[in-house]
């Protein structure tokens, strides 16, 4: 029988979730639950029953799309560096001025550990097993590639500008970087009660800022010359002493 004029129409059917689509979203989950479960317990404490239900499936699932919990610990692991490379490349440095995207990177990677605690815990928990999901993952090292060249070219420009000391490695140059985030950050804990550093906004502000000029005053091709808009102050070098010249007696 026809609808009457004016009668409501009947909602349309809702349309199904094809299973592609299901399989994507189930994915996401369980890596996203399987990230947060290994930062907190690592590879061997972490339990497959607890990322299931963190995830909201069951245990076989988990199995029937990663494996075994070690391959499901190194996708993670991809993913962890897949999104701070990412990040970087937002960034987009090529386009910055030289001084000012080394400083944008160094401020970028210090803000991105500080607010990230579980990329700390994946590569401490890696480094623990030896750096092997790393070794045998050529995803890992494929991101890196684009980050390393993205350095060279800023210091390339900045040498030209006469801004950069000649002969930096990009590499180097990262590792540094990277290492002084990651240090006060990772060991803020101890460094805290070690030095009785208050834990405020203003002391993570302060690093920050050390970081920042630690990096750009290696780079200067003059320790004395400060770069635009950077907060270090040029220092005077101290004269040298005169040493008064010894004469050596003859012999008896």
């Amino acid at each position: 029988m026809g609808h009457t004029d004016g009668a409501p129409e009947p909602p349309a059917p809702r349309r199904r979730r094809g299973p592609q689509r299901d399989a994507v979203a189930t994915q996401a989950r369980i890596l996203e639950a399987a990230r947060q479960e290994f930062a907190e317990n690592g590879l061997q404490g972490a339990r497959m029953e607890a990322i299931a239900s963190r995830a909201g499936c069951n245990k076989a699932l988990i199995h029937h799309y990663f494996q075994s919990k070690d391959a499901l610990f190194a996708i993670v692991l991809e993913k962890n560096y897949e999104a701070i490379r990412t990040a970087e490349r937002n960034l987009q440095l090529t386009s910055r001025e030289p001084h000012e995207a080394m400083r944008e990177l160094v401020g970028f990677s210090f803000d991105y550990v500080s607010e990230h605690p579980e990329f700390i815990s994946l590569i401490n928990e890696e480094n623990l097993h030896g750096g092997v999901h790393v070794a045998h993952s050529g995803t890992a090292r494929e991101l890196n590639s684009p980050l390393v060249a993205t350095i060279e070219e800023v210091l390339e420009r900045g040498v030209a500008e006469g801004i950069f000391r000649a002969g930096v490695d990009p590499v180097q140059l990262y590792i540094t970087i990277a290492s002084i985030s990651y240090f006060f950050i990772a060991n803020r804990a101890t460094l805290t009660a070690i030095f009785d550093l208050p834990k405020t906004d203003d002391v993570l502000a302060a690093r920050r800022a050390h970081a920042i000029d630690v990096v750009l005053g290696y780079l200067r091709p003059d320790p004395v010359a400060a770069l635009p808009g950077s907060p270090v102050e040029a220092v005077t070098p101290a004269p040298k002493r005169a040493t008064a010249k010894r004469t050596r007696k003859p012999a008896p």
